[in-house]
């Protein structure tokens, strides 16, 4: 695994745990009493009630809904590092064999950093992209086509301890919001998707109602029929121009994962130590 090419993400493997995964095990008191809210929780239910779809480019695309969480019950003066992964599940049939793709995680930018700061505002992961491209070298997460996700957020505490290591299965805490899952796709399958996102993105006031009313009638104002024109395909092509909405308004919930694996961060846990204590010693000699 080589540093400089990470750009806050990182390749792994995701091999099953020596005590299968479970989350029995006590957890130090600087994660034991972490709690987690979903920002915007009332959008991403009307989404995941219609079947979440988010797109994927070779380029990479942010998501919309942006993940976005309220933390609370950290140690102010303890550091953490926030990052992401996303867990496949089912696999849609898509008539030919997809290749497998890489395991990765994101970190979130801001870290390491203390307790204090990650609770006293929104965390918002509006850096993090989705690519198909299986040869990505920009740290974006891939994803395969056709297939469903669920989005998975970490908080792993940065033990300054020597033998930290020791105790790495007890030094973080992983939460999964099952309204957060989505499929992935390179073009929106569903136009009712594809209404919801125009309607609920600032960015794209331009694409609304009155803009596709316009549109319509120029299109047939001097023509006698009575058919009128479907904008759902006009709307699939303007939603490739969407922008990334960061916005930390919305209801929360709370959903600790107590099914997920302790296995992705394990093989982590060094690294991120070592990588955190040297971006703290660099900070500390500005």
């Amino acid at each position: 695994m080589d540093g400089p090419h990470l750009s806050r993400s990182c390749e792994l493997s995701l091999p099953c745990c020596a005590d299968g995964g479970s989350l029995s095990c006590t957890k130090t008191p600087q994660v034991s009493g972490v709690r987690v809210q979903l920002e915007m929780h009332a959008l991403w239910q009307q989404f995941d009630q219609l079947g979440t779809e988010m797109i994927v480019t070779k380029a990479g695309r942010r998501m919309f809904p942006t993940f976005q969480v309220q933390i609370s019950g950290m140690d102010p003066t303890a550091e953490y590092v926030l990052l992401m992964d996303f867990i496949p599940l089912t696999i849609k049939d898509t008539g030919r064999a997809d290749v497998i793709a890489p395991s990765r995680m994101h970190f979130h930018p801001d870290s390491p950093a203390c307790g204090a700061q990650w609770m006293k505002q929104t965390v918002s992961f509006d850096t993090l992209k989705l690519t198909n491209n299986l040869l990505d070298y920009n740290g974006h997460m891939i994803l395969n086509s056709m297939h469903r996700y669920q989005p998975r957020f970490h908080v792993v505490y940065v033990d300054p301890a020597p033998n930290s290591h020791l105790n790495a299965n007890r030094n973080f805490c992983s939460f999964s919001f099952p309204e957060t899952r989505f499929m992935a796709v390179t073009a929106y399958q569903n136009h009712r998707i594809t209404q919801l996102k125009i309607a609920s993105n600032p960015f794209a006031k331009g694409f609304r109602t009155t803009d596709l009313q316009d549109r319509e009638q120029r299109s047939w104002g001097s023509n006698t029929s009575t058919r009128k024109e479907d904008p759902a395909p006009l709307m699939v092509e303007q939603c490739g121009l969407f922008h990334h909405l960061k916005d930390t308004v919305g209801h929360n919930m709370e959903s600790k994962d107590r099914d997920s694996v302790l296995a992705p961060i394990l093989p982590l846990y060094s690294f991120l130590l070592g990588l955190s204590r040297t971006i703290s010693r660099e900070r500390r000699s500005i």
